[in-house]
């Protein structure tokens, strides 16, 4: 089994819509390991519905929607990092976390805890609105500074090209295309935008070194 990351920046951002492209594009099966907020469609749904491809139970599915150690605490619930491992799946396995890297499972350990202790290359995903040179570069260096790989950065959003241009060369990563919003979001629309606008070779590119390594 090969397993890639999805992280983002924030929240909202757009990186379950990603997720979603991604798994379609790879054959691939989906895991979000913490659910918080159960009141409108789940990310597990959204990528079921929109890719029609495997997606495996959650690790925690919590009512509140807030970080998940709050909607934890709201249930009187502990989240246990320890049992979230990277589950086994027949081929590639993508797994989505929530918020951004420093948002905490626990009151000890953080998401970017768990993404450097499973070892699988990420993807960050970035807006292309005011403010993200620095979220996107803070985010770099704490995915670096954690000793995770990097695959590269993709933006979703409006096309700013001087601002993507500044994100890749100060923080000397690979630009993985940019998802703009669509105005229907269908499969079918998904899967010809994602094809049309994200680097699906260079993704394949760096499960393939992993494999190897």
């Amino acid at each position: 089994m090969s397993a890639l990351i999805v992280t983002g920046t924030d929240t909202g951002i757009g990186k379950t819509i990603f997720s979603a492209g991604l798994v379609q594009a790879l054959g691939a099966t989906y895991w979000k390991p913490v659910q918080s907020g159960l009141e409108e469609e789940t990310d597990s749904q959204t990528v079921a519905r929109l890719s029609g491809r495997p997606v495996l139970p959650e690790g925690y599915l919590l009512q509140l929607p807030a970080s998940p150690h709050l909607s934890a605490e709201a249930e009187g619930v502990e989240i246990d990092p320890d049992t979230l491992d990277l589950p086994k799946s027949d081929g590639v396995l993508v797994a989505e976390g929530a918020g951004g890297l420093m948002v905490p499972l626990n009151r000890k350990v953080l998401y970017l805890d768990l993404f450097a202790r499973w070892g699988a290359p990420v993807i960050l995903c970035a807006r292309t609105q005011l403010g993200t040179i620095n979220h996107t570069l803070l985010s770099l260096k704490a995915l670096r500074d954690a000793g995770c790989e990097v695959v590269g950065v993709a933006f979703i959003g409006d096309a700013e090209p001087e601002v993507v241009e500044t994100i890749c060369q100060f923080g000397k990563v690979a630009h993985l295309g940019r998802l703009p919003v669509l105005r229907e979001l269908t499969s079918d629309a998904l899967a010809v935008a994602f094809q049309a606008s994200i680097n699906v070779n260079l993704i394949k590119e760096a499960l393939a070194q992993g494999e190897s390594a």
